[in-house]
């Protein structure tokens, strides 16, 4: 029987056939030290190796990415595992121009350092250019211009040539989207975003499509210390059990919102690939399973921007998304995205769509 999203969500992990008794939800486990007699054997022997927790949350990512799935403390580090693993000196990365910056800075600081040359072209431009690379790393949706490329086309292509594909994930969330379906060798993530949704914990993992590929990742992890906490793991589990719920709201709240910001005069650049005039609307809904709640567009100026983010009332000023809270930043502030001065990044929360709606009207209405 094939289960909707609501119920994988809820049931990923979950031990099958439990005895009576039993706790309904695991509880964390704190352990550095474990009873080991003998040789070594057994899953669990030290902490910076294994974690009850760990395992009960990675099955659960298992199930919905469709691979082996090893966490991380951070999104960051498990960007570090699958770039530091699947790189030599002497190789070729090919990455997006607008993924994460830091998996940017990582390319032309580390990874230049120890001989790894880097190609930074912008992603509609990637599959003319695998040719000689190692690695391809792209985002679709991209963060923060939710720029779109078709998955399994650019994953075919580089498998023909040679080269391997990590796709960062963090926008979709595997209830969105599942790179490893679409032909890609790893999928990445920041936990930290959508998939755990309450803006209160930093994790990540990497799913991969072949076991081999895991291990070295696991081996990374243990070896580099990366780990999670076992209390984040589970607070981490405990909140994919909403997933779904949160997903749906959050897309139906970015529609909403897209919608409005189209059709107002002062607004310009809508970025949703939702939205039917959407250049990449037609790759979007035929790859992906669902509708994401980021969304992105510009006013006028930085100084536009900056009324229009200091008139909102429901929407909080902050640099993260895929909270419940919807958030909404003035992206230039930042260094590293070739993005215009009043470009905003919106992350639609899950609040009531009208209450949403009326607030960003009213933010918009004190716009010059």
């Amino acid at each position: 029987m094939e289960l909707g999203d609501g119920t994988r969500a809820i049931h990923a992990g979950m031990p099958a056939g439990p005895a009576d008794g039993t706790p309904l939800v695991s509880s964390p486990v704190f352990a550095s030290t474990y009873r080991l007699s003998g040789e070594p054997a057994g899953p669990y022997q030290y902490g910076r190796l294994s974690n009850p927790t760990w395992t009960t949350w990675e099955a659960a990512l298992a199930e919905l990415e469709g691979g082996e799935t090893v966490s991380f403390a951070s999104g960051l580090a498990a960007v570090s595992a699958v770039l530091l693993t699947a790189l030599r000196p002497g190789d070729t990365l090919l990455i997006a121009d607008d993924c994460y910056y830091a998996t940017r800075r990582l390319a032309d600081g580390l990874l230049n350092d120890i001989g790894v040359r880097s190609k930074q072209l912008p992603l509609d431009q990637l599959a003319d250019n695998v040719e000689g690379s190692t690695l391809v790393w792209l985002e679709s949706p991209s963060n923060p211009k939710l720029d779109v490329c078709d998955i399994a086309a650019l994953s075919e292509h580089a498998h023909q040539v040679g080269a391997v594909v990590a796709v960062d994930n963090t926008t979709a969330t595997p209830l969105g989207q599942q790179p490893l379906a679409l032909g890609a060798d790893y999928s990445v993530a920041s936990d930290t975003k959508a998939l755990t949704g309450h803006s209160d914990l930093i994790l990540g993992h990497v799913a991969c499509r072949d076991a081999g590929r895991a291990t070295a990742i696991r081996s990374w992890r243990s070896s580099t210390g990366g780990i999670p906490g076992p209390f984040e793991t589970w607070l981490a589990h405990r909140s994919l059990m909403t997933l779904d719920l949160r997903l749906e709201r959050q897309a139906r709240n970015a529609l909403a919102v897209a919608d409005l910001l189209s059709r107002h005069p002062a607004v310009h650049d809508v970025r949703y690939p939702w939205l039917a005039a959407h250049p990449a609307h037609h790759i979007v809904t035929r790859q992906m399973r669902r509708p994401v709640g980021l969304l992105s567009f510009s006013l006028a100026d930085a100084r536009a921007a900056d009324d229009f983010l200091a008139a909102l009332r429901i929407v909080t000023t902050a640099t993260s998304f895929g909270g419940l809270h919807s958030t909404a930043e003035r992206r230039a502030r930042w260094a590293g995205d070739d993005i215009a001065p009043g470009f905003i990044r919106f992350s639609c929360g899950c609040e009531d769509t009208p209450d949403l709606i009326a607030d960003v009207e009213q933010a918009l209405g004190t716009v010059g």
